[in-house]
């Protein structure tokens, strides 16, 4: 009887996934209601690139799918509804006199919204950012006319004495080679801006500085305590900082694509099939005698590789010897041999198995680079399938240089407790954008290998640097290590910032040779 009434609990508490309509439904419902992704984030408790990630192919789960759910067979029935008193509106009109519609400019506004550029309808009104006059929505979070004719349309008045309305004048049209109402707008100083690239006030929230001043006073001032806290909550900032930084964006990007096997974990605790080409090389041979060797830290690797060339979609498969500029991803490739180990590491990385390899895009465009006419250190790689996407190089960047600011005050200020609050945030964003617990909003595993096989490329560039310069380069390893023989100082500017190195080590190598020898 007790296995019996085990399995009727187990039947009675299971159940079915609530139905999610198809992918391609989801975003027209939220986009008919005129609502934006954020809207729709802060009512379900997540994230805009979440629900980006939903109207793109991901599915959400538990709690969350029921609420989700819900808000798409409520948007449905509104929608049917609205549908349906539209019929009957259209048929009632068609039995009374015609009459002038009101508040024609007021629909036309609301029609104008675009629900990807995070308009939202205000309580109250609040003066517009473009002309001062009260307007009902907010675009980014500032208060603005969706209608440029609703933008500072009082005319200047020209007679203190009222003139009565012209009844019976009919409208005309303004002629061409007379001053049209633009012309009469841009004079006021009213400037229409594209969607998706408005117009912002200078005065846009820090959130870093912000979050820092909070938890001082949380902590009482306590440096320490503060610091832990803050680096406890790095992703978490650091995603609510991108979406910030993403408001007004050109691009949709997609939170949780489909992935391809080669970019999918083998086992549990394993690695996928990507190889992102971290150096690890020592300079095999150093001329005779005595060498002093400065070990260079490079400041903010990672940071610095937040701008590279990044996929926007969903990765597409394509086979041929043949690579798009306008595309990235990753691709299978067999490397070039490498002839110049004696003097610098191999642009592949510290690599012994022969044979064809999964590589990244930064990797693959470090080695067409190099294999060209102008520096000729090897044959090109032989490019076998590739999966890509459309991309650009500044998908991060407004993110990367609100991190770098920061960072660059907090050193200006000595503020330590800044500077490893902006280190978690950007070290953590790129160490968990795969397969990690800890950061659920943006699952681009191909991002993460890029961003590392950036910053090993950066580094690469930097070692072929010294030695074009005539220094001689003794180790490169992981991300910010290069170690050198010579005047470094006349190659690199010394100093903190991200286009700065700083000496983390002075050693001496060699022998000294011995006086008697030449006796």
């Amino acid at each position: 009887m007790t296995d019996f009434g085990a399995i009727d609990a187990l039947l009675a508490g299971a159940k079915k996934e609530v139905v999610l309509p198809p992918v391609e439904e989801r975003r027209i419902l939220r986009e008919e209601l005129n609502l934006s992704r954020a809207q729709l984030a802060r009512a379900l408790g997540v994230s805009p690139s979440t629900v980006g990630g939903w109207e793109s192919g991901r599915d959400p789960s538990g709690e969350v799918r029921e609420k989700y759910a819900y808000f798409l067979q409520g948007a449905k029935a509104k929608l049917a509804a609205e549908t349906v008193e539209t019929v009957e509106t259209a048929q009632a009109a068609e039995k009374a006199p015609a009459q002038e519609p009101e508040n024609e400019v007021r629909a036309g506004a609301e029609q104008a919204a675009d629900p990807n550029d995070d308009v939202d309808v205000l309580a109250a009104p609040q003066p517009c950012v473009l002309c001062g006059q009260p307007a009902r929505h907010q675009v980014a979070g500032f208060p603005q006319h969706l209608d440029p004719a609703e933008c500072n349309v009082a005319e200047p008045a020209h007679t203190s004495t009222p003139r009565p309305p012209e009844k019976s004048a009919p409208r005309q049209e303004p002629r061409r080679d007379q001053p049209s109402e633009r012309h009469a707008q841009a004079g006021r100083g009213v400037k229409v801006v594209p969607v998706g690239r408005r117009m912002q006030t200078a005065d846009t929230p820090d959130l870093i500085g912000s979050a820092v001043a909070a938890a001082l006073a949380e902590h009482a001032g306590d440096v320490e305590a503060a610091t832990q806290a803050l680096v406890k909550r790095a992703i978490p900032d650091a995603m609510a900082l991108l979406d910030h930084t993403r408001k007004g964006g050109r691009y949709d990007v997609i939170a949780h694509p489909w992935l391809p096997d080669v970019l999918r974990k083998q086992t549990a605790r394993g690695a996928d099939q990507i190889w992102e080409a971290r150096p690890k090389w020592t300079r095999p041979e150093l001329p005779a005698g005595l060498h002093e060797v400065t070990a260079l830290d490079i400041n903010g690797a990672y940071l610095s590789a937040l701008k590279s060339h990044l996929p926007i979609g969903q990765l597409e498969h394509s086979t041929g010897n043949h690579h798009d500029r306008r595309r990235a991803g990753i691709h299978l490739i067999t490397p070039p041999a490498w002839e110049d180990d004696a003097v610098l590491p191999n642009p592949i990385g510290s690599r012994d198995e022969p044979g064809p390899l999964w590589v990244t895009e930064p990797t693959l465009r470090l080695l067409l680079r190099i294999s060209g006419p102008k520096y000729g250190l090897c044959e090109p790689p032989e490019i076998h399938e590739s999966w890509t996407s459309g991309a650009t190089e500044s998908l991060l960047e407004k993110f990367r240089i609100a991190l770098k600011d920061a960072r660059d005050r907090a050193i200006a200020d000595g503020d330590e407790v800044t500077l490893e609050y902006v280190k978690a945030m950007y070290s953590k964003f790129v160490s968990t954008l795969g397969e990690s617990n800890y950061n659920r909003e943006l699952y681009r595993t191909d991002w993460m290998h890029i961003i590392r096989s950036q910053a090993f490329a950066n580094l690469w560039w930097k070692a072929h640097r010294a030695y074009d310069q005539g220094l001689m380069v003794v180790r490169a390893m992981g991300t910010d290590e290069l170690h050198v023989i010579g005047d470094w100082r006349a190659v690199f500017p010394e100093g903190r910032g991200v286009t700065e190195v700083k000496v983390k080590d002075v050693y001496t190598v060699g022998t000294a040779p011995d006086p008697t020898d030449d006796a």
